[in-house]
């Protein structure tokens, strides 16, 4: 959710009991900044989700990220990594993609970029698909694929279909969103790509399923997304949900999300090679 002032520091929701009886959980400080590790404690396969949470980037990660989490996971045996990225106003873009960069690297390092998907929600769904577009662009090995919840893809918000989403959706507002992409942005060009990964080249990405609801201001960047990278042959794939709100998957109770988490848990489990 974003605001027109910068929040107060805020520390992440606690890790919740069942994602600590079910995992083991190490934390880890990279490049200044907490990264939580959730290693099954039985029944790994060795695939990785690297996951970076919404908020606007200003607002912490909130207890129904976990709650995302645990139910995207369940079952997959995938280790799931996330890194705290430092948050705006003090947080920016190039901070983030250094944090996030070194932390892929080791996962490479560890298992294999073709056992590593990347994903994120709302804003970390914009850093999740910046990240393939950087390491694309940088000629670094592609993760096996990207999944997208909701994903915040333009900080200028200048879709056209923008006022009538706005008035579907009861969380999200334009004006708010644009002050959240100028904090974060910090004076740089808010349609750089690595800001608002709409305006990337999605050419040659690894494939990138988004999952996007329809009562969500963010909803018409998103099929715009889908329309771009079903026109350069990604093999990804677009799940819709008509009458679903922003990061719908997080409530976890409703049909609409357990269909679009039982689709998750099937990607996270393909066999890799």
């Amino acid at each position: 959710m974003a605001q027109t002032r910068a929040p107060a520091p805020q520390a992440a929701a606690p890790v919740p009991a069942p994602l600590r009886a079910r995992y083991e959980v190490t934390r880890s400080t990279v490049a200044g900044r907490p990264v939580l590790r959730f290693a099954p404690r039985r029944g790994a396969t060795g695939r990785h989700l690297l996951y970076t949470h919404g908020g606007a980037y200003a607002f912490p990660l909130q207890t129904p990220h976990w709650w995302l989490l645990q139910h995207a996971i369940k079952g997959t045996g995938t280790t799931l990594t996330v890194p705290l990225y430092r948050l705006a106003p003090e947080g920016d873009a190039p901070a983030a993609y250094a944090l996030l960069r070194t932390v892929y690297g080791a996962l490479c390092a560890e298992a294999g970029p073709e056992n590593i998907t990347l994903g994120g929600d709302s804003a970390g769904g914009g850093l999740a698909l910046g990240q393939a577009v950087a390491y694309r662009d940088a000629g670094l090995p592609p993760p096996h694929q990207v999944l997208l919840f909701s994903p915040w893809l333009d900080l200028t918000m200048s879709h056209p279909a923008l006022p009538a989403l706005e008035a579907l959706d009861p969380l999200l507002r334009t004006e708010e969103l644009i002050e959240a992409g100028r904090l974060w942005a910090h004076g740089a060009d808010p349609r750089d790509p690595l800001l608002s990964p709409r305006f990337a080249d999605v050419a040659g990405l690894p494939p990138v399923h988004v999952f996007q609801g329809g009562r969500d201001l963010l909803a018409a960047d998103a099929r715009l997304l889908s329309d771009r990278l079903a026109a350069v042959g990604n093999g990804g794939s677009f799940m819709f949900e008509p009458e679903a709100g922003h990061v719908y998957v997080s409530a976890v109770w409703t049909p609409e999300a357990r269909r679009s988490l039982d689709r998750v848990r099937r990607l996270l489990s393909v066999q890799v090679g």
